[in-house]
């Protein structure tokens, strides 16, 4: 492994050299000033995570091309199960999304024969309010199974220590006996295929403590989750394969829709507490890397089939999603010296903290262009080489998703689950326009939480809205009215160099000033519709389905078995 990440360093280093020398040639002529100064020292911060995203993607692809990425052993061997406990973490949920994939699950292992290995729980933090309603949506579920007596509820009264603390209390009060836990989200659904296939590999590999998949986005009807998820598909792919070539059994771990080893998860991944005793929020990477350190392996099998989770319904809830998460990874700071973490260990929590980090320095650059643009009157604008450093730029942040897109095209057998290249290329294109709009946006409301944090601020874990629904434009203005006026700030700043100053900076910086109609337009139901039935960013699983569709009813159009939006 040393080699190998020794490489991972080298095409690191070789990106950021490369792309500070073309930034060089963009901001050398006319002599140096403070704003370019400024974007030089914003630039160099952002080198590692950009570097990381190039290696990755490169890597991933190369293998995807060459060899194909490694199966887990024994993922496909049969013979007895260890006895498993399918563990579903909810809060204050809508327990008619969450039931019905778990109803599905336990009947493909009925089907598989291999239902006695597992007992579902169902692990509570919701509130009073909504628990008594809760529990009879349980009972009813439990009643109406073949088996109730291997379906659970428990329900905490105090959601102490997060999901972290419900994992751990039901492990202290009701694991014992079991050997292995699978653990899911309210919104995550498995196939029986997959879990057998990661207990599988847990049996087979005695070393390893957590095995988990990919984890793809289920169909969408709504304009934002399908092309947000058309997008992450393809880089969560070359990203993984890439990462697990240099990062070996100790990889990340996600929280959700993977099966852990109950004994070593009891024994070791008891969080501490942060400074102030606060508890703490992300506790996944915390889990791996101190799993890793007591000498247990945590791998990643890095395919897409039967694990899905649903992606946020609109642009609000994703940058809620986006917050609540930047909140629990800036938490790894306290624990970058954590004792006893190996150097991987303490990597993967900085990479986190790296993944929200970036973002106030992309700002910056940002600001800083558009100070030199409004204020550097010796100098022409350097068309040529800003181009260059751009497209080069945003090749290697994007490269994972760019080369899984590349390694879809370059396979008929992967196009043909796409539906063709016409439709491929088209969803791949809407996906990155959208892609682009939807970064600007995320950098600022980002740079705004990391302040607030940074001035003492504090963010918890909320319930969270799974529904499709339509965004007014009064609430999409109160949430994006700063994006809008920092876009015209920063395009009236880059207008007097020139239209072809602003023209540059539209990749960077046009969805600040479309920020309010983007969150709109992705949020409203017709234009989720023309999508669907133009099948633009439709996943191989929506081309399954409409495939079935037209085969068993060819006089009925629609996708009936895609969810449908709820009125605004």
């Amino acid at each position: 492994m040393a080699a190998r990440r020794a490489l991972v360093v080298l095409i690191v280093l070789l990106a950021a050299a490369g792309l500070g020398t073309l930034l060089f040639h963009v901001l050398a002529p006319g002599g140096w000033t403070l704003p370019k100064l400024v974007m030089l020292a914003a630039f160099a911060g952002t080198a590692p995570w950009t570097g990381l995203c190039l290696a990755n993607g490169l890597i991933g692809f190369a293998i995807l091309l060459i060899d194909g990425p490694r199966s887990l052993p024994g993922a496909g061997d049969p013979g007895p199960l260890p006895r498993t406990a399918l563990a579903v973490t909810v809060r204050d949920e809508d327990m008619r999304r969450v039931l019905p994939p778990l109803r599905h699950l336990l009947r493909e292992l009925d089907a598989c024969g291999a239902s006695d290995a597992f007992t579902l729980f169902i692990l509570s933090d919701t509130q009073d309010a909504q628990a008594a309603a809760e529990a009879r949506e349980v009972a009813a579920f439990r009643a109406e199974d073949r088996d109730p007596s291997r379906i659970h509820y428990r329900r905490r009264p105090a959601n102490v220590g997060f999901k972290a603390g419900n994992i751990m209390d039901f492990l202290d009060r009701h694991a014992d006996g079991f050997e292995v836990m699978v653990t899911l989200d309210a919104d995550s659904e498995m196939s029986a295929v997959a879990v057998l296939r990661l207990v599988r590999t847990l049996r087979a590999d005695p070393t390893l403590a957590i095995a988990q998949h990919l984890t793809v986005g289920l169909p969408a009807s709504s304009a934002f989750p399908r092309l947000f998820q058309f997008g992450m598909r393809a880089g969560m792919r070359t990203w993984a394969v890439g990462q697990d070539w240099w990062q070996g059994d100790e990889g990340p771990y996600w929280g959700h829709n993977a099966a852990v080893r109950v004994a070593p998860f009891r024994a070791h991944c008891r969080l501490p507490l942060l400074p102030g005793g606060r508890h703490i929020l992300s506790h996944d990477q915390v889990e791996a890397a101190v799993l890793a350190s007591a000498g247990w392996g945590v791998r990643v099998l890095p395919v897409e089939d039967g694990s899905r989770e649903a992606n946020p319904p609109a642009l609000p809830e994703f940058l809620r999603r986006e917050l609540r998460w930047l909140a629990g990874n800036m938490q790894y700071w306290h624990l970058l010296r954590l004792p006893g973490l190996r150097p991987m260990g303490r990597w993967q929590l900085m990479q986190a903290i790296l993944l929200f980090a970036s973002a106030p320095l992309y700002l910056v650059f940002l600001l800083a262009a558009a100070a030199a643009a409004a204020t550097d009157r010796v100098s022409a604008f350097p068309a040529a080489p800003a181009l260059a450093l751009t497209g080069a730029w945003l090749g290697a942040l994007y490269a994972p998703k760019l080369l899984g897109y590349t390694e879809v095209a370059l396979s008929p057998d992967k196009l043909a689950r796409y539906g063709g290249l016409v439709r491929f290329v088209r969803g791949a294109a809407a996906e990155i326009g959208f892609t682009l709009l939807l970064d600007a946006v995320s950098s600022v409301a980002k740079t705004n939480a990391l302040a607030r944090l940074t001035f003492g601020a504090h963010f918890d874990w909320t319930s969270q809205n799974r529904g499709d629904r339509g965004v007014r434009w009064s609430e999409a203005t109160r949430l994006l009215w700063p994006q809008t006026l920092l876009g015209v700030l920063v395009f009236a700043a880059f207008t007097t160099a020139g239209w072809t100053t602003a023209l540059w900076a539209l990749p960077l910086a046009g969805g600040l000033l479309t920020a309010i109609p983007l969150c709109v337009l992705t949020a409203e139901p017709r234009f989720g519709r023309w999508l669907r039935e133009g099948c633009v960013a439709a996943i191989p699983e929506e081309i399954s389905m409409r495939d079935w569709r037209a085969a068993s009813s060819p006089h009925e159009p629609g996708l009936a078995l895609l969810p449908q939006p709820e009125a605004d």
